[in-house]
């Protein structure tokens, strides 16, 4: 059997690395895993509130490292003591040689939702960064396979399109019978691996093709993670096509658009942008703080407009850590049982967070940071050297200048002494991949972000 014990002890470990040490251990460490279903590790909260809290503020954080940790996990679902014999009862039980779950049995009741119930429609705050998004995901999920397919929906860290994907299957799942089949890009990778290179056999073989064309809606989480795996592209174009033909509803979701995607085919960049391609824009103050509100109002806590837009216009424009700030307020009221209602006060709950000496963070800002760092000079991150102990720091300082700022990439390669747009792309999405895979370079980011914060 798989021991989810081990794997949650390792977990725990790297969370621990991660998260704030009063948040690991007031609401983290005190999770206690149940069981396996449907390939999510199933953790138990000692109370509905805590369950609530878990889910609202570390549901992303504990399924990124889980699946870092044991790939064949594809993330946590959150339930309270009273659940627990239910669970137990439909936990998967098809396993391999080694112990890992390899395909999800046939449950004995009605099947899991896959989508984060947080993320509807209704929660998604509309504005003029992304209601052209937010419209052409309500038109599919109203009319899949409609005139909208594929959809394909592009935005930086953080913005919204996690969110609206989730409200797409949520909407769905509710309204139709559609069987909906929902994978990030790692998980589809995998699965078309191991399908081409184990020679399968039939019957595995059919599992494989009734998983991915047998489905009335694909979603795909993070398709750029295709870009320089050939076979896997190819494998990918034929289930598109399958499915397209049969007007079957293809969504898929990238940090960029399909024609900025490097070293993907050129056949796929054409079809992903033959539907309908919306991107997600950094959302203006009015929007920021009216995310603020409806996330405060999720969780019943009285966000006042003074500190709304304190937070607003003192975080950076990525709507998850702006959400972090606003979950460190609530955080801090509830510990010291004090209303957080003005400035000064969200100032005192912030002080470890926010950037108190300069209402923005430039470039400058991060090069000069990256540089202290890593105790190398800027002249060295502006110029020719491709040391070791330049070539990285250069590439994460590219990355947080495009990710924090959103800087033109043309306008970043200025920066850096003239370097070509395409050098810039390949520094910024290495990184962006090695925060995936590497856990120094994910800390290493982390750290620096939490310095130009301090700053």
């Amino acid at each position: 059997m798989i021991n989810i014990d081990e794997i949650w002890n390792n977990t725990l470990d790297e969370l621990s690395k991660l998260m704030q040490v009063v948040s690991f251990e007031v609401w983290v460490q005190k999770l206690e895993p149940v069981c396996v279903y449907q390939n999510k590790l199933v953790l138990c909260s000692p109370t509905k509130t805590a369950k609530k809290t878990v889910e609202t503020r570390y549901s992303d954080v504990i399924s990124e490292v889980l699946t870092a940790v044991n790939p064949q996990l594809e993330g946590v679902v959150f339930i309270t003591d009273d659940q627990k014999d239910d669970y137990i009862k439909l936990q998967d039980s098809v396993l391999d040689g080694a112990g890992f779950i390899v395909k999800d049995p046939t449950p004995a009741g009605p099947v899991a939702n896959p989508f984060l119930e947080k993320y509807t429609f209704d929660t998604f705050v509309q504005g003029k960064s992304n209601a052209y998004a937010f419209a052409a995901a309500k038109s599919v999920a109203a009319n899949p396979g409609g005139a909208y397919n594929p959809l394909f929906i592009y935005s930086g860290v953080g913005l919204g399109k996690t969110h609206l994907l989730h409200a797409i299957g949520n909407y769905m799942v509710k309204s139709s019978k559609l069987r909906i089949l929902y994978v990030n890009s790692e998980t589809m990778i995998n699965d078309i691996i191991s399908n081409m290179t184990n020679k399968p056999s039939n019957q595995e073989s059919n599992a494989f093709r009734e998983k991915y064309r047998n489905c009335d809606v694909l979603m795909v989480d993070d398709i750029q993670f295709l870009s320089g795996k050939t076979a896997t592209q190819e494998a990918f174009f034929f289930i598109f096509n399958d499915l397209y033909q049969q007007n079957k509803q293809i969504i898929l979701t990238s940090d960029k658009a399909p024609k900025d995607i490097p070293t993907l085919e050129e056949r796929l960049k054409t079809r992903f942008a033959s539907g309908l391609t919306v991107d997600i824009q950094i959302p203006d103050l009015e929007t920021r703080v009216a995310i603020l509100r409806s996330k405060a109002a999720q969780q019943e806590f009285n966000l006042s407009d003074e500190v709304a837009f304190f937070i607003a216009e003192n975080s950076t424009t990525n709507v998850r850590e702006m959400e972090g700030l606003l979950n460190k307020i609530i955080f801090f009221s509830s510990l010291t049982n004090h209303t957080i209602d003005t400035q000064t006060l969200a100032q005192e709950a912030l002080q470890d967070s926010l950037n108190d000496k300069k209402e923005v963070i430039d470039a400058t800002d991060i090069v000069n940071t990256v540089a202290q760092y890593y105790k190398v000079s800027v002249q060295d991150l502006f110029g020719p050297k491709r040391l070791k102990q330049i070539v990285e720091p250069r590439m994460i300082a590219i990355y947080l200048i495009n990710e924090l700022l959103s800087m033109p990439l043309a306008a970043i390669g200025s920066m850096f002494g003239n370097r070509d747009h395409t050098t810039i792309m390949h520094a910024r999405d290495k990184i962006s991949d090695d925060i995936r895979t590497n856990t120094k370079i994910k800390i290493v980011v982390a750290d620096i972000k939490n310095m130009l914060l301090k700053r």
